[in-house]
């Protein structure tokens, strides 16, 4: 309730005093209705407007109205279940915090730069708190950028402690492996993830960028005056327009130098010049088609200062005076393009119009660069030396017609047909010496390509060394000169004729079967006389025997080699040899006296039954046979003339 107006005064009849204030005496209204629907209030104001504080609640009992009225109406409230475990590994998944930074590096041998800035970014893995560090590739930067730290749990300080991301943070410098990072910034999602966990983040700094490569990108001032020549009017004009000459690069004074053709190229869109080679079938030159790169040419250079390099790489326009322009080609002259004086002789339809509009000039006569042919100069008689007798005369001739000689040519259809084919002559040779009288040799005549070789039997105790005497070489022929060289060929050897050997002459005594039976194979190849000769020279080994005597013969040479079978001692080399000494003229017969006087001498026994046999049926002969019969008998079967 509230004091009276006049505190201190009982509230008494009389006492009392009105309140001039209250107005209004009735009850207030406690009935309400609320979305069509009545229910009770308690009032809150009294009669006269006053205030009721009986009726309203305080905040504390609001509160505990407010929990236990639920409980109240529908009873005790049931727990929600725990919410599910969820790993790290899970709940962190891909949610990756990136942090900007850069780290300084000296560069202690370069005039242009002492450092450099390398810019980087720095990953932290939330499922495993892993980091790696990445640099992004810079073109043609000459440095090893990528990942510079793999992803790994990266060790803090010696203690075993690892960095975590509440250790990250902007504004900050972290040392990793020896190498200390300035993080200038991060990205929203980092931000947003530190600043939930409570973090609070420095304000971001700027990024620094590497001076040098800032530098590189700046573009070079130029102070030029722009020139009243509008090269872009030029380009459209001209553009495509190309004009063609064609120049012949003379180079016969130095050595080993010669004429070269080259087409020049003049591109009227911007007044540059090319040269390409001009490359003909097997001309032994690599295929290079450019000599002269498209480019602009001087014509006149500035007088260069003895400061001035000698060599430069690119020319510009403060070192030319003038450069080469289409006036200064014309067919008819030479004109030195980098050193090279280049002759033009013609140029294309194009060319001739562009001069002919653009310059007046009418004259285009092409000039005429083909070699001149060489006059004939009158050969002087080769006079051919005499011939040294070294080597054969074709090999050693073609020594006057070459340097470096050729063989010549040799028949092979002839080698292939008459290979392994020889003619074989027995000859004596021709000397007043009586000893040399006595020497037989076999000479073979090769058909496969016309060459002889004479070789000596070896005799015992003779006092002479058989073997080869004369090699494989093409024999001339009495009388033949260098001019006019004519060989012996089989026609010429015929029984009894004369073979004159470098000096030597050879009797032919005697020819193999084989020679007879070649020559009438092929009896058109050879004259009449010559097979004649060897058909007489057989004929009486040819003769036929009576079936009768050739028993009786038979029957004699083989008692007389069992006669000699009994005595092993006889060596029948040695009585070869002494029968071939005996035999002087080479006939093949001995008479009775000089038989037995041999026979003794060697120790032979001789039966006088046999050699009354052999007496009374032939004449006693002595026929020299081949070594590879004498071991069977010293008697061989006599020719059927020796028997008659």
């Amino acid at each position: 309730m509230s004091s009276p107006p006049g505190r201190g005064r009982p509230f008494l009849p009389g006492s009392a005093l009105r309140d001039a204030t209250k107005t209004s005496f009735h009850r207030s209204q406690t009935l309400d209705y609320r979305n069509g629907c009545a229910f009770f209030r308690l009032p809150t104001v009294g009669i006269g407007g006053e205030q009721l504080h009986v009726n309203q609640l305080s905040e504390a009992e609001l509160d505990e109205l407010s929990s236990i009225r639920p409980t109240l109406t529908y009873g005790q409230a049931k727990r929600a279940p725990p919410s599910d475990f969820i790993p790290a590994y899970v709940a962190f998944d891909k949610k990756i915090l990136k942090f900007d930074a850069y780290f300084q590096e000296d560069v202690p041998l370069s005039a242009e730069e002492h450092y450099r800035i390398r810019q980087v970014g720095i990953y932290y893995y939330l499922e495993d708190d892993s980091m790696s560090v990445m640099e992004p590739v810079v073109p043609n930067s000459g440095l090893p950028q990528g990942k510079l730290i793999r992803r790994q749990r990266v060790p803090k300080n010696e203690h075993g402690d690892h960095f975590h991301w509440k250790d990250l943070n902007r504004g900050m410098n972290i040392t990793m492996y020896g190498r200390t990072y300035r993080i200038v910034d991060c990205d929203p999602f980092t931000q947003v993830f530190l600043q939930s966990q409570g973090i609070e983040l420095n304000p971001p700094e700027k990024m620094v960028f590497d001076p040098y490569t800032e530098l590189r990108r700046m573009p070079l001032r130029k102070y030029i005056t722009p020139s009243d020549f509008d090269q872009l009017k030029q380009f459209l004009t001209y553009d495509k327009q190309v004009l063609r000459f064609y120049a012949i690069w003379d180079d016969t004074n130095s050595m080993f130098g010669e004429k070269r053709p080259y087409i020049i190229h003049y591109y009227l869109a911007d007044d540059t010049v090319e040269v390409r080679e001009i490359h003909e079938h097997n001309d032994g030159r690599d295929p290079f088609p450019v000599l002269i790169k498209r480019q602009r040419l001087p014509k006149t250079f500035v007088d260069k200062k003895t400061t001035f390099p000698s060599c430069v790489l690119e020319i510009s326009d403060q070192e030319v005076l003038e450069w080469y322009t289409a006036k200064d080609f014309a067919v008819g002259k030479s004109t030195t393009l980098l050193g090279r004086p280049f002759f033009i002789y013609d140029c294309d339809e194009f060319t001739r119009n562009f001069y002919r509009d653009k310059f007046g000039i009418t004259d285009f006569q092409p000039v005429d660069i083909r070699k001149k042919p060489l006059e004939e100069v009158p050969q002087v008689l080769q006079v051919i030396p005499p011939y040294n007798g070294f080597g054969f005369l074709e090999d050693s001739l073609q020594n006057c017609f070459s340097l470096l000689p050729k063989p010549p040519r040799k028949d092979v259809i002839k080698m292939l047909e008459n290979d392994h084919k020889v003619l074989r002559y027995q000859v004596a040779l021709e000397s007043p010496n009586p000893e040399d009288r006595k020497r037989r040799f076999i000479l073979s005549y090769f058909l496969s390509n016309d060459m002889i070789s004479i070789y000596e039997p070896p005799v015992r105790n003779s006092g002479i060394i058989g073997g080869k005497y004369l090699g494989k070489t093409r024999v001339p022929k009495p009388g033949s000169t260098t001019e006019n060289a004519t060989y012996y060929e089989p026609s010429d050897l015929t029984i009894g004729s004369t073979v004159e050997v470098f000096g030597h002459r050879f009797v032919i005594t005697d020819a193999d079967e084989y020679v007879l039976n070649y020559m009438e194979s092929n009896a058109e190849s050879f004259p009449a006389a010559t097979l004649q000769s060897l058909r007489d020279h057989f004929r009486p080994r040819d003769s036929p025997i009576p079936e009768t005597r050739k028993q009786e013969l038979d029957e004699l040479i083989v008692q007389v080699q069992e006669e000699l079978k009994l005595h092993n001692y006889l060596n029948n080399r040695n009585i070869q040899e002494k029968f071939h000494q005996r035999d002087q003229d080479g006939s093949g017969i001995l008479d009775k006296g000089e038989f037995l006087a041999l026979c003794n001498s060697l120790n032979v026994p001789t039966s006088n039954v046999l050699v009354n046999k052999v007496r009374r049926k032939w004449v006693l002969c002595i026929l020299i046979s081949p070594p590879a019969t004498l071991p069977k008998g010293l008697l061989n079967k006599p020719t059927p003339a020796q028997m008659d």
